[in-house]
C-alpha cells in the first residue's frame, strides 16, 4: 500500500492541518454523513492551492472502509471531468484515513429536491450536468477503462456554488474492459434502496444499464420533489412504480411538484418524463445509453430556455427611446445592429450593448456612480488621459480612495457577469495595481493585482463574478489603492466560459501527419548521439515518433523533444537552471530529473542557456514546478526582472475574482477559471505547473539562448512551498 500513495504524495495533507482547519473535527463544522462517514468543511491548502475544501473522514461503523477509501483516491485521480467532483488531497495518519474535495456550495441534490426556489430549468441543468459526469465514467475518452458507479442517487450528486453538478462517491464503483460494447460483472450487490437496479438486484450481473435505472429514478426524484421512498407503517416503501405507473397512464400532473407546473414548457416536460421513463424499463435493452439521455436533456434544457425567452422579452424599442442621441432605424434587424455598436442611455451616463450571443452588456459611467473620498483634481496630476467614452463633459478626479453607488437597468437573466473596474493610471506601474475593494456588507476585503490593458487603451481590473437574477443591480463597492486612478465607469460584462484544461503533452497522429517527413531536423544525428540511451529505429517514420515523444540527453540531466510543428523543444533541470544558493535541494521520484529545488529563501534567478534549439524561431521559456501543502498561499504576483530596468510578472498561482454571496433565493457560481494567457499557470497533464516567463527568438545562424532572469515576490512574502523541477523551451 505504501507504494500505491508513493503514486499521489502530491496529494497528501498532513493531519494536523486538517484538524486545525476542522477545529478537531468539531461538530459545527460537519456539513453531512453519508456511508463513508462524517463529511466537514474547513480552508487548507493542497495541490492546487488553497481554499474552502471538504474532508470526509472515514468512520468505519457506517458501512465503508479502507478498500473504498484507496478506491476513491485511484478512481478520482484517473477520472477526470467537469461533472465529478474533484479529489485534492487525502490524509493517512495516525489510523485516520480522510478524502479531500472541493467544496460543494449548495451540498446534495437530495437536500433541494423540495426547494420553492430552485427553478425548472435549474433542475434541468443539474441533470444534463450529472449525466454528462455519469456519460464519460460510462464512455471515457481515450484509454480509461469504463466505470459502473454502482451508487447513483441523487445524495452523491454534489452541488457547486453555481448550482454545477457533480457526480461524487466512487468508493463502491467497478471497473469493466474498455474494449466490449457491453460489460457485464458478477458482482456482490451493493447500492442503495429504492435506487439500485432490480434486474441487478435478482442476478448480481452488473451492467452500465445498472446506473441507468439509477439515474432514471433520481430523474423522477427532481421532476416530483421528492426523495424514491417514503416511511409507511415504520417501513420504507418505494415510490418508483408508483411513478411510471402515473407515467403510463399519463397522470404526471398528479405527481410533478407543484411548484414547477407554471413555468414549464410541455414540450420540455414531455421530452424529459420521456428518457426519465426509458431509464427505468426492466429490460436492460430497452434503456437508453447515458450518452442518448444527455442529448434527450439538452433538448428538454433547449425547450425550456426557448420558453423563457419569448416570456422575458426585451422590448428593444423602448429602450432606444432613451438613446442619446436618438437611434434612427427602419427594422427591427437594423435596431439590433445599432444596439450591437453600443449606445448611451440615462442621459449619456450609461453604454449599453448587445452582444453577438444575444446578451447585454452594461457600463456605468464615473459620473453616474463615483463618490470620491481622497482624490487629485486632474490638472494637478501628471498624465494625459485617454479619451473616455462618455463623450459628455465631466472630468474625474483621480482618487486614491472612492466609493462607487452602482446601479444596473438592463442586464441579461440567468447569465454569468464579469464585474470589471475601468480605469487609467495617472503614474507608476500599470502591469502591477494592487487595489483591495470591499462589497458594502462583506467584511473582507479583496485585493486585484492584475491590471489587463483594454483594445480602447484603458486598464481593466475584474472585481468580481455573478449569475444576474434580474436586469437590476443594486452594489455599493469603496476602492483603495496605492496609485491614484482616473476611474471611466463599472462594467457588467458577460463572461464566457473559459473551461480549466490541463496541457496535454503533443501525442503525433503518424496516420494524419502527411508532413512528418519534412519535420525532422536536418541535424537529428547530432541530438541523438546526446541520448542518454541508445535510440533504436527501422523506419524514418518510427524515428520522427521517437523524437516526438523525448527522451534524456547528457547522461539524463536534460531532455530533448520534437514539437508538432517540427521545431526542437528542450527542457533543463533546476539543478542546472538556478542558483544553488537560494534553495533547499530534495529528490523526489515525480520529478523527470529526479531532482528538485524547493522553498527558495525569498528571491531566485535563472542563469542558463542552450545552444540545441531551432533556428529563426520564437521560444516561450517556462517554469515547470509545483506548489506543495505547505506554501505561503501568496496570491500577489511575483516580479521577473532583466537588469534594473526591465521587469514584468507572473503568478504562481492563477488569481480568482471573488463571487458576489448570494441572497437567499439568488443563484451564483465558481470564479470562472481565465484563459490561457502569458503570465498565468497552467497545468500539465504529468502533474505539473508551468507558467510562460519570458520570450526570445533564435536567429538564422545561431539557435541558442541565453537566459538571466530574476525572480521576487512584490510583497516581500515567501515563497516557501515551491518546488522547481525546472525550465521548458517551447516553440510558440
Amino acid at each position: 500500500m505504501e507504494a500505491f500513495l508513493k503514486e499521489f504524495q502530491h496529494l497528501k495533507i498532513q493531519l494536523e492541518e486538517i484538524k486545525s482547519a476542522t477545529r478537531n473535527f468539531d461538530k459545527s463544522n460537519i456539513i453531512g454523513k453519508g456511508g463513508f462517514g462524517k463529511v466537514y468543511q474547513g480552508e487548507a491548502s493542497h495541490s492546487m492551492g488553497q481554499s474552502i475544501v471538504a474532508f470526509k473522514r472515514l468512520d468505519r461503523n457506517y458501512g465503508q472502509g479502507d478498500p473504498e477509501f484507496f478506491k476513491e483516491i485511484l478512481m478520482l485521480s484517473r477520472y477526470t471531468h467537469e461533472n465529478l467532483i474533484s479529489l485534492v488531497g487525502f490524509c493517512d495518519d495516525d489510523g485516520e484515513k480522510i478524502l479531500v474535495y472541493e467544496h460543494a456550495f449548495h451540498g446534495s441534490l437530495d437536500s433541494h429536491l423540495s426547494s420553492n426556489t430552485l427553478t425548472w430549468r435549474q433542475r434541468l441543468k443539474i441533470c444534463l450536468a450529472a449525466a454528462k459526469g455519469l456519460s464519460y465514467l460510462h464512455d471515457p475518452n481515450g484509454t480509461q477503462q469504463r466505470l459502473i458507479h454502482r451508487d447513483i442517487k441523487s445524495s452523491n450528486i454534489l452541488l457547486d456554488a453555481n448550482w454545477n453538478a457533480k457526480v461524487s462517491d466512487m468508493g463502491l464503483s467497478k471497473i469493466g474492459p474498455a474494449n466490449q460494447q457491453h460489460t457485464f460483472l458478477v458482482s456482490n450487490v451493493v447500492g442503495t434502496f429504492g435506487y439500485i437496479d432490480p434486474l441487478y438486484m435478482e442476478t448480481s450481473i452488473l451492467t452500465k444499464e445498472s446506473d441507468v435505472f439509477s439515474f432514471g429514478v433520481v430523474l423522477f426524484e427532481v421532476l416530483c420533489g421528492r426523495l424514491c421512498f417514503q416511511y409507511n407503517n415504520g417501513h420504507l416503501q418505494s415510490l418508483v412504480q408508483m411513478w411510471k405507473k402515473s407515467y403510463k397512464q399519463k397522470k404526471l400532473d398528479q405527481i410533478i411538484f407543484q411548484v414547477l407546473k407554471q413555468h414549464m414548457d410541455p414540450s420540455s416536460l414531455e421530452t424529459f418524463s420521456d428518457i426519465a421513463y426509458r431509464c427505468l424499463q426492466k429490460s436492460r435493452e430497452e434503456r437508453p445509453k447515458m450518452s442518448h439521455v444527455v442529448e434527450k436533456l439538452e433538448i428538454a434544457l433547449r425547450f425550456q430556455e426557448i420558453c423563457e425567452v419569448v416570456e422575458s422579452h426585451v422590448d428593444y424599442e423602448e429602450i432606444s427611446m432613451y438613446a442619446i442621441p436618438p437611434v434612427v432605424y427602419g427594422s427591427e434587424q437594423e435596431l439590433k445592429m445599432h444596439l450591437s455598436k453600443g449606445i448611451f442611455v440615462n442621459n449619456g451616463k450609461t453604454w449599453f450593448l448587445l452582444n453577438k450571443n444575444g446578451e447585454h452588456c452594461e457600463m456605468i459611467s464615473a459620473a453616474e456612480c463615483l463618490i470620491p473620498i481622497h482624490s487629485v483634481s486632474p490638472e494637478h496630476a501628471d498624465y494625459g488621459p485617454n479619451k473616455s467614452r462618455f463623450v459628455f463633459d465631466y472630468y474625474s478626479p483621480f482618487c486614491w480612495k472612492f466609493k462607487t453607488r452602482v446601479r444596473t437597468q438592463f442586464l441579461s437573466p440567468h447569465v454569468a457577469y464579469t464585474l470589471n473596474l475601468v480605469f487609467d493610471i495617472s503614474y507608476g506601474r500599470k502591469d502591477y495595481l494592487g487595489l483591495s475593494y470591499i462589497l458594502a456588507g462583506e467584511t473582507k476585503s479583496s485585493t486585484s493585482y492584475l491590471a489587463e490593458k483594454r483594445e480602447d487603451g484603458w486598464l481593466m481590473a475584474e472585481l468580481y463574478q455573478f449569475t444576474s437574477d434580474s436586469r437590476n443591480v443594486d452594489l455599493e463597492i469603496t476602492f483603495e489603492c496605492r496609485y491614484p486612478l482616473l476611474v471611466e465607469g463599472i462594467e457588467f460584462q458577460p463572461l464566457e466560459r473559459a473551461e480549466h484544461h490541463v496541457l496535454e503533452d503533443e501525442d503525433v497522429d503518424m496516420q494524419t501527419d502527411t508532413y512528418w517527413e519534412q519535420k525532422i531536423p536536418n541535424d537529428y544525428e547530432d541530438v541523438i548521439k546526446l541520448a542518454r540511451y541508445p535510440v533504436e529505429w527501422t523506419t524514418k517514420k518510427e524515428l520522427y515518433y521517437i523524437l516526438c515523444q523525448g527522451f534524456p540527453i547528457k547522461n539524463g540531466e536534460e531532455w530533448f523533444s520534437l514539437g508538432k510543428n517540427g521545431k526542437k523543444c528542450y527542457m533543463l533541470p533546476a539543478t542546472a537552471a538556478l542558483g544553488s544558493g537560494a534553495w533547499t535541494w530534495q529528490s523526489l521520484s515525480e520529478s523527470r530529473f529526479k531532482q528538485v529545488a524547493v522553498d527558495p529563501h525569498g528571491s531566485f534567478s535563472i542563469n542558463t542557456g542552450t545552444n540545441i534549439l531551432s533556428p529563426e524561431t520564437t521560444y516561450a521559456i517556462y517554469l515547470v514546478y509545483r506548489i506543495q501543502e505547505n506554501h505561503s498561499g501568496s496570491e500577489p504576483p511575483v516580479k521577473v526582472s532583466i537588469g534594473e530596468y526591465q521587469s514584468w510578472y507572473i503568478y504562481l498561482l492563477s488569481p480568482q475574482a471573488p463571487t458576489i454571496k448570494p441572497k437567499a433565493h439568488q443563484n451564483t457560481h465558481n470564479p470562472l477559471h481565465r484563459p490561457k494567457m502569458k503570465g498565468l499557470p497552467q497545468q500539465r497533464d504529468d502533474g505539473w505547473m508551468e507558467v510562460q516567463v519570458w520570450e526570445y527568438k533564435t536567429n538564422i545562424t545561431n539557435a541558442s539562448i541565453s537566459v538571466n532572469l530574476r525572480f521576487t515576490v512584490s510583497n516581500k512574502k515567501s515563497l516557501k512551498g515551491l518546488i522547481m523541477q525546472g525550465i521548458e523551451f517551447k516553440p510558440i
